[in-house]
């Protein structure tokens, strides 16, 4: 099996001239403020500030310059090198250049703060570290433990820090011919990073193997094919960014980098580069829905005739929004992806393109994989019980790095405990039912929030849900659920206590808070913080905050 720096290679052998990536960043208006600096554009193309591409042989070569750079820094295997940058050109060509020296790439997640970059840094073994002009404070903060041993690269324009060298100087004068290292799929290849949801993030190991299947997967999936062209807007240290885009890696088809997630930007940019596949996260598609539904936005204004195929992942998909989506367009293929970075990002279950009609689901066992829901004594339990969901296959991480202990409790003879609570309908489709951690215990009962969640998604006025337990003296726990109302609307507090009732006594929230329900950057809902922020002694009963 090829790692994954041969596919780069053989589509710039294959069609070189062909585009393979694009950036677009609608922020960039003032051309006096922009650079086409190094990029080889395809003859023809229009010169707009804020719009810039380059051919597979162009990626490839800048991930050789990056890779003989680093190989003449003394990098090679077994070293670990960082990358802390927004999405940009820049961006996968670095990568794969740090692959191709047989090191491992370390991506950081861009919301790090300053104490979390170095403590990232120090725990997978850092020795080099790629940042963007938006971290140079966070970078400066730390300086002293950040460039002990360190060596740090800066990517961008202006004056470069002192505590850095210059990107642009540094690979410049190297060499754009592959630097010829032997590697092979069980090689470390890369370091991805825990949410960190419920502290500071775990190191999660990744080999060569890994990231194959993550490319081939996506590409069967999805039925990529070389004339798509996705649009990728998550951040690309993401797992789930990394490896949809992936599947246009094994297809050699082109893709787009969006800067920016407001709706008119996202339509914008699948109308102008006539985009087939697009990824969302759940508050971006009720967003552009929202823009839609209040006239904001007109379908009419665009050409979204190439756009075959919405997918969303990351988080659990209310139902009631795919069915609003396809109000809209009809036409569209959709699936859902469920996965962790543990499992190399999405697509250990997915829904697939043929079943839409199980849409609340997360599907089936994904392209070579195994799935199975167990108890807490690791016994697989009956069709409709609720248990822990494990899976198994190709793209399982090797370990958390330099953590042992919690690598033990994860991965038991080949199976990864994904901590997620699931159950198995009568066809063999997985449901998701909610976090083992954020289950509700309230009077002996278990409370399962992600179900109501996508009850009250249901009603006309919600735009978010977060459900989460609150302490409480006589039950333990009782189910609060923090309610974003759809902008514009009025909703009270009683008349979704009114539309509750129809659910069972003991799953109705006891406290309904009107509120803005906070989202990470990968459209996870971030209950750590919502517990923190309304906890007992801070609750008030029907509190209305709107």
């Amino acid at each position: 099996m090829p790692v994954v720096t041969d596919l780069l290679k053989r589509n710039a052998l294959e069609h070189g001239d062909e585009v393979a990536l694009i950036e677009l960043n609608p922020a960039m208006e003032d051309p006096r403020k922009y650079s086409f600096k190094e990029y080889d554009l395809v003859p023809g193309a229009e010169k707009r500030p804020y719009r810039r591409q380059i051919t597979w042989q162009v990626f490839e070569e800048k991930a050789c310059r990056v890779a003989n750079m680093l190989i003449d820094r003394g990098i090679g295997k077994g070293d670990k090198v960082a990358i802390l940058m927004f999405n940009c050109l820049e961006w996968l060509p670095i990568y794969f250049g740090i692959l191709k020296t047989g090191a491992i790439a370390v991506p950081f997640n861009f919301r790090y703060t300053a104490n979390e970059i170095s403590y990232c840094a120090d725990l997978a073994e850092v020795c080099v570290m790629f940042f963007g002009p938006e971290f140079i404070d966070r970078m400066n903060m730390n300086a002293d433990s950040l460039t002990r041993g360190r060596l740090l690269i800066y990517v961008g324009e202006g004056a470069c820090p002192e505590i850095a060298e210059n990107y642009w100087d540094m690979v410049a004068d190297y060499a754009s011919t592959d630097p010829g290292i032997v590697m092979t799929e069980d090689d470390y290849a890369a370091i991805y990073f825990s949410s960190g949801t419920t502290g500071f993030p775990k190191a999660i190991l990744h080999p060569h193997r890994s990231l194959i299947q993550a490319a081939e997967m996506e590409a069967v999936h999805h039925e990529t094919g070389k004339d798509d062209c996705f649009l990728c807007i998550p951040p690309l240290y993401h797992t789930g960014a990394k490896f949809h885009w992936m599947g246009s890696l094994w297809t050699c088809s082109k893709a787009v980098l969006l800067k920016g997630a407001k709706p008119e930007i996202i339509l914008k940019a699948a109308s102008d580069e006539k985009c087939s596949i697009v990824w969302l996260l759940v508050p971006w598609a009720q967003d552009i829905l929202d823009a839609l539904d209040n006239g904001e936005l007109k379908l009419e204004d665009y050409d979204l005739s190439a756009w075959r195929l919405m997918h969303i992942g990351a988080q659990p998909v209310p139902p009631s929004l795919i069915r609003h989506w396809k109000d809209y367009f009809p036409l569209h293929q959709y699936d859902t992806n469920y996965g962790l970075s543990e499992s190399t990002g999405p697509g250990c279950v997915h829904l697939g393109l043929e079943n839409v009609h199980k849409v609340g689901a997360i599907g089936v066992p994904g392209y070579r994989w195994e799935c199975k829901i167990v108890d807490e004594n690791g016994v697989e339990v009956p069709y409709g019980e609720v248990g822990e969901l494990c899976v198994k296959g190709p793209g399982v991480m090797l370990e958390y790095y330099r953590n042992p202990e919690a690598t033990a409790d994860s991965i038991k003879d080949g199976w990864l405990f994904t901590g997620d609570m699931a159950k198995q309908d009568e066809d063999g489709f997985y449901f998701l039912v909610d976090r083992k951690k954020d289950v509700i215990v309230s009077g002996g009962e278990n409370i399962y929030p992600v179900e109501i969640e996508n009850f009250l998604q249901e009603y006309p006025k919600v735009k978010d849900v977060a459900v989460i337990g609150l302490p409480d003296k006589r039950l333990g726990e009782i189910t609060g659920a923090i309610v974003e109302v759809e902008p514009g609307k009025d909703c009270t507090v009683e008349e979704l206590e009114n539309f509750c009732t129809q659910l069972p006594r003991y799953k109705r929230p006891k406290k309904i808070i009107l509120a803005p329900v906070p989202r990470n950057a990968t459209g996870k809902i971030e209950k750590p913080a919502l517990r923190k922020q309304y906890g007992a002694d801070r609750l008030v009963e029907k509190e209305n905050l709107s």
